[in-house]
This record gives structure tokens, C-alpha cells and sequence, in this order.
């Protein structure tokens, strides 16, 4: 049989990459402790990073229904909110609200992320099913199927960005949410491992979204609601292959229209490790600054000498940034910051700030504080330099460390001394100095917005890991509810 004049139409296998998802999501069982603690902690911290971001009215409105009035009785509820919403607006709105502050989990590798990006289209889901099952009088889901699934989206999600670097090629990390989620919910939703296929081959071939929002000159607050679009999508492509819906087997190894030679430079992916509890056990908490990741030990070292510097400002003729290369390469920027955005993503803005004011607060990247002329001063004497030390150690798999390291200089020739961080309170070498911080960070963003009686029972209840577990989904939801 000739094939001249077109390409062969004989149906491919499936890619591997792809059948190695859907087999960890549909038949693997985790059986980690340590993975289940740390997703406990995961949940609390996520919805803290929500239920912080209500107070900013550029979040607040970007959430409800995509118009006035499309509202589902007995949908999914969006946490700190009464919206009660389709499956997919409810994980857009949650979604965003969790990465609005930058204050989430983060994962550092070849590609960074935030995994519990996730939760959205996690959560969204399991309250959605979980309310249809009571109303046909099946058992909900519980707490413990929604732990699960954020370990499984976690491991999916890093375990793609360890070894491939997709801001490389110019695609943003969301791609990977919109992968992850895609892939756990559909199989939350009942999909069997043919239509998890499906719908993974469907959350590739969508492509990924371009980082113009995230770099100089474009810098702008898209950045803060991609990861919800993308974990509602992946609700979307989920609830289309439950329909049963077609997938493309090789979505992404297929010559000339694959992924791979699309927007891959014919690359195939990398694995490091096989699909398990890794990510999860591994995370990186931002418990004390809402920075992006890469800047957290610096602002870290700030702090610390804010006290030799605060009352010798006008004093200080240099300052020295030491980094890892990706730091330099995302977030060493010069010259006007024009929104928050901008500022959260500027190395030398994360520093002078703690400098400056001793702290480091989501109010801090508006226009109030970054109009304070001392901050624009200090970030024109500030040098940012590649510590290949860092470097190495921020790719290492066993210390996963994300260093910088600070040193002010005076103009009569004196000098702070060097503060170097290695690891930020939210690293898994410092989860005991850290996890009080994420509790206190958990009461402080979420029991002001909640009833005292509702605030007392999830108090109680995010304080019992066996019994949070064990609670019902749609339980849990109800005592979100605002």
C-alpha cells in the first residue's frame, strides 16, 4: 500500500509519556504518610493564599459566573465567597484566587510551578460530585480522595518540570497545571484509563500559553489567574471525554503536527524519576513572604539586615545580589515597574523593600510603597550576580536549595556582613520552624472572614489529620462558605 501523496492513516499507539500518566492516576496508590501530612499542611496553606487574595478588589471581580446570573444551585462552591458554580467557573474562580498573591507552594526545577494550582480544578470537582451523589443518594467523596488527588496532580505536575524546561521554548508553566488537573479529574469524574487518554492527549494538544505575561515589557496581572484558566480548562477537556469524546494517541510524538516538533524543537521529554509521592514530600512553602520563589532567601537575608542598614539608606553606595541562574534569568530586572505584577517579579524591588521597612507584604508591591523614592534609589545601586554554588545546589534533587545571598556597601568603605540563605522556612529541611508559621498564616487569612462557630469547627477540624480525612467533601466546603 502506497503512502505517496499523504501521510499513512493507521492509528498510532499511544505515547508512552501519556499511557505513564494515566496509569499512575488510575492504579497507583499512595501509601506515603509523609505525602499525606505534607498535603494536609498543602490544604490549609492553599486556602490561606485564597482567602487572602479576597481583600484585593482586581482578584474579587474575576470571580462568580462568566455572566450575571449563571449561577448553579447545588454546584460547586468557591471558598470565602456564596457563589455556587459549574465545575469549571468554580475551579477559575479558586484557582485564581489561590495564585493571586504568589504566596502558594512553589516547585523549582527545570520548569518552576506551583503545583497546588491544582486544587482548583481538584476541589471544584470533588464538592460538585459530592453534592450530585447525596442528591441521588450516594455516598460523597471525601477528604482524603481530594488529598489524594493533590499528591497525584503535584507528581505529575513536577515530575514534567523536572528535567524539561518549557520557559526555554517561551511556554508558560501553567501548561502543566492544565496537564496535571486534566488528567486527576477526569478520573475523579469516573473516567476509566481510555478516557483519561483522551483527555491528556486533548490538554497537549492544546498547546501552552506564552510567558509574555510574566516578562519585561508585558508584565501585567495575567499572571495571576493563567493557573485558574488553566485548571478550569482541564475541568472542561475532562468533562468532554466523559462524553466520550475521541483522543489522539501520539498528541505529542507525531511527526510535523505533534507537540514535540510544534513547540518542543523536536524534543522529546526527560524523566528523572517514575511517577510516586516526590513532589509532594519535597514541596517548597512560601510561608513568611508573598515573593516569587526564586527571591524568597534573598528577601530572607534583607530582613536580616535591615537593622544595620534602615537608619543608613542615603549611605549606600552598592549592593551585592548573589543568585542561582534562574533567578538572574526571571526576575533581575531594571529600569520602571509599572504594576504589582512587575514588582513581584523584580529581584532587586524584593530586597530593597525588607531593607528599607524590615518586611515584605502583598500591600508592598502597590503604588504607595513602590512611590517611596528610596526604593528606586536602592534598586540602581543593586548588583545581581550567578552564584554557581547556588546553581548547582537549586538543581541538586537531594537538597533542592534556592540560595542568595546579600552584602551592603557603605560609601565610607564599610560593609554589612554577607547573609547567605540556602533554604526558606517553607523547605522540607525546615518544615519544624515552619509549620507553626503556616498554622498562624492559616488563622490570620481565613478565621476573620468566617463566622466564630464556623471558624471553631474548621479550626477543629484542619487540626485532626485523620478526621479531616475521613470528612465529607461537601462538609468541608460548607464550612467555607461565606
Amino acid at each position: 500500500m502506497s503512502d505517496i501523496g499523504g501521510r499513512r492513516a493507521q492509528k498510532p499507539d499511544w505515547d508512552k509519556e501519556l499511557t505513564d500518566i494515566a496509569d499512575y492516576v488510575c492504579d497507583a496508590g499512595i501509601d506515603s504518610d509523609l505525602a499525606f501530612e505534607t498535603a494536609h499542611y498543602c490544604l490549609m496553606d492553599t486556602l490561606a493564599c485564597g482567602f487572602q487574595a479576597l481583600d484585593h478588589p482586581a482578584c474579587a471581580r474575576l470571580l462568580g459566573p462568566v455572566v450575571p446570573g449563571g449561577t448553579l444551585s447545588g454546584g460547586a462552591r468557591v471558598p470565602g465567597t456564596s457563589y455556587e458554580l459549574d465545575p469549571v467557573m468554580a475551579a477559575f474562580s479558586i484557582g485564581t484566587m489561590i495564585r493571586w498573591l504568589d504566596f502558594n507552594d512553589t516547585w523549582l526545577a527545570a520548569e518552576w510551578g506551583h503545583p497546588s494550582d491544582n486544587l482548583g480544578g481538584i476541589l471544584a470537582v470533588a464538592d460538585y460530585l459530592s453534592r450530585q451523589n447525596r442528591a441521588a443518594g450516594k455516598d460523597p467523596l471525601t477528604m482524603k480522595d481530594v488529598l489524594s488527588g493533590m499528591i497525584k496532580a503535584h507528581e505529575i505536575q513536577g515530575c514534567l518540570a523536572l528535567e524539561n524546561s518549557y520557559n526555554r521554548v517561551g511556554l508558560d508553566h501553567v501548561l502543566l497545571v492544565r496537564v496535571a488537573s486534566t488528567a486527576v479529574v477526569t478520573h475523579m469524574l469516573g473516567g476509566d484509563r481510555e478516557k483519561v487518554l483522551n483527555a491528556l492527549s486533548h490538554a497537549w494538544i492544546d498547546g501552552g500559553a506564552l510567558r509574555t505575561y510574566r516578562h519585561a515589557p508585558n508584565t501585567g496581572s495575567r499572571k495571576s489567574w493563567a493557573a485558574g484558566d488553566a485548571t478550569s480548562r482541564a475541568v472542561r477537556l475532562a468533562l468532554i471525554a466523559m462524553t466520550g469524546e475521541m483522543g489522539y494517541p501520539s498528541a505529542l510524538s507525531a511527526k510535523a503536527w505533534g507537540y514535540y516538533d510544534v513547540l518542543f524543537g523536536g524534543n522529546a521529554f526527560r524523566f528523572q524519576r517514575p511517577y510516586g509521592s516526590y513532589v509532594m514530600e519535597n514541596i517548597l512553602f512560601k510561608i513568611s513572604f508573598p515573593a516569587e520563589a526564586h527571591a524568597q532567601t534573598a528577601v530572607e537575608a534583607g530582613m536580616a539586615l535591615h537593622g544595620s542598614v534602615r537608619d543608613r539608606i542615603d549611605e549606600i553606595e552598592r549592593i551585592v545580589i548573589e543568585t542561582q541562574e534562574a533567578g538572574v534569568r526571571i526576575i533581575d530586572k531594571t529600569g520602571p515597574l509599572d504594576n504589582p505584577a512587575d514588582r513581584d517579579h523584580c529581584l532587586q524591588y524584593m530586597v530593597a523593600i525588607p531593607l528599607i521597612f524590615g518586611r515584605l507584604t502583598a500591600a508592598d508591591y502597590g503604588n504607595d510603597v513602590a512611590s517611596d523614592p528610596r526604593v528606586d534609589a536602592l534598586r540602581d545601586r543593586m548588583e545581581v550576580r550567578e552564584n554557581e554554588r547556588f546553581t548547582k545546589d537549586y538543581r541538586d534533587p537531594g537538597k533542592r536549595y534556592i540560595g542568595n545571598a546579600v552584602q551592603v556597601f557603605f560609601r565610607d568603605g564599610s560593609s554589612t556582613d554577607r547573609v547567605e540563605v540556602d533554604a526558606p522556612v517553607g523547605h522540607r529541611q525546615r518544615r519544624e520552624e515552619g509549620i507553626p508559621l503556616l498554622r498562624q498564616k492559616f488563622v490570620d487569612s481565613v478565621s476573620p472572614k468566617l463566622g466564630t462557630g464556623q471558624w471553631e469547627s474548621l479550626d477543629a477540624l484542619c487540626a485532626d489529620r485523620d478526621k479531616l480525612a475521613a470528612t465529607a467533601v461537601d462538609d468541608f466546603m460548607a464550612l467555607l462558605v461565606a
